[in-house]
């Protein structure tokens, strides 16, 4: 790994350092002996790093944000939670940005992300970068595919992956290759700067495929079941989530289906220098 030098007076900024990528991204800034400010919901929760300060501050909370931003020059935004109002706070929190007088958002997008995207998510992404470009900010989008890490958890307790994803396929991507990617952008921003990135896997694999591939791994029958979408809608009711909620989880599945996730880029690899993470060695390194 090369050094990474900054500065006291101008620290990388990392939101969703108490989540799984933006955890993961810290702690590469860290080993590369970055300065860097954590802006976090609860200070108590974050990560405790050489070369890191935790500052609490809410997307939506224009002050807040503006004073953990003050002085810093690059921001790596993680994506809030999911919510119904998700675009109102990334748009507070890009604003903020600007404000703070921020020069360069990296954003993680999502993969495909367009007005009309099949996953309704990823028609917020979309807009958040529409967004981001309108305010003039320098910016970087890493569109993820679906994260590779979460494969193993669409396996239901009898050992089938259920959803109407068809035989589409999705180039799922390891959240370590991201973490690593966009730990390679912070450190040099400006050779980024307006570029879109479409992150994904070495290869773009069926719900059938995977579920061969979590059968090998893990020596237990996995199997895939294609839902119809009326199915889809039923099997979730259960859990009681409020419809947007419920579009998302089952959009997911026919955005697949739709073509939407399919490919494979070489922007892992181009990043990184090195191949990007197959699924079947994200699960063993997931397992021990």
């Amino acid at each position: 790994m090369s050094a990474m030098t900054a500065t006291p007076e101008q620290p990388v900024v990392v939101t969703g350092a108490t989540g799984r990528l933006g955890g993961r991204v810290a702690r590469l800034l860290a080993e590369r002996g970055a300065e860097q400010r954590l802006l976090v919901r609860s200070r108590d929760r974050a990560p405790a790093l050489p070369g890191a300060t935790a500052v609490r501050a809410e997307y939506a909370d224009h002050d807040a944000v503006v004073r953990g931003l003050a002085g810093a020059s690059t921001v790596f935004m993680v994506s809030a939670s999911e919510s119904a109002d998700r675009l109102e706070r990334h748009k507070a929190f890009v604003d903020a940005a600007v404000a703070a007088g921020v020069r360069h958002l990296v954003y993680v997008s999502f993969f495909g992300a367009a007005p009309d995207a099949t996953f309704t998510l990823a028609r917020d992404h979309f807009h958040t970068e529409e967004h981001i470009r309108a305010t003039g900010l320098a910016y970087t989008f890493l569109r993820d595919n679906m994260y590779a890490d979460f494969v193993p958890a669409l396996v239901g307790e009898d050992g089938v992956i259920r959803g109407p994803a068809g035989q589409g396929r999705a180039g799922f991507v390891s959240q370590d290759d991201i973490a690593e990617a966009a730990a390679a952008i912070l450190a040099r921003p400006d050779d980024h700067a307006g570029a879109v990135y479409d992150l994904t896997g070495p290869e773009s694999l069926s719900l059938a495929e995977a579920a061969a591939i979590l059968t090998e791994v893990r020596g237990r029958t996995v199997t895939y079941h294609p839902e119809t979408i009326e199915e889809a809608y039923a099997s979730r009711a259960s859990y009681g989530a409020p419809p947007w909620q419920l579009d998302a989880w089952v959009s997911t599945y026919t955005a697949i289906a739709a073509g939407e996730l399919d490919g494979v880029s070489d922007a892992v690899p181009r990043l990184t220098g090195r191949p990007a993470t197959g699924l079947a060695d994200v699960v063993r390194s997931a397992e021990g």
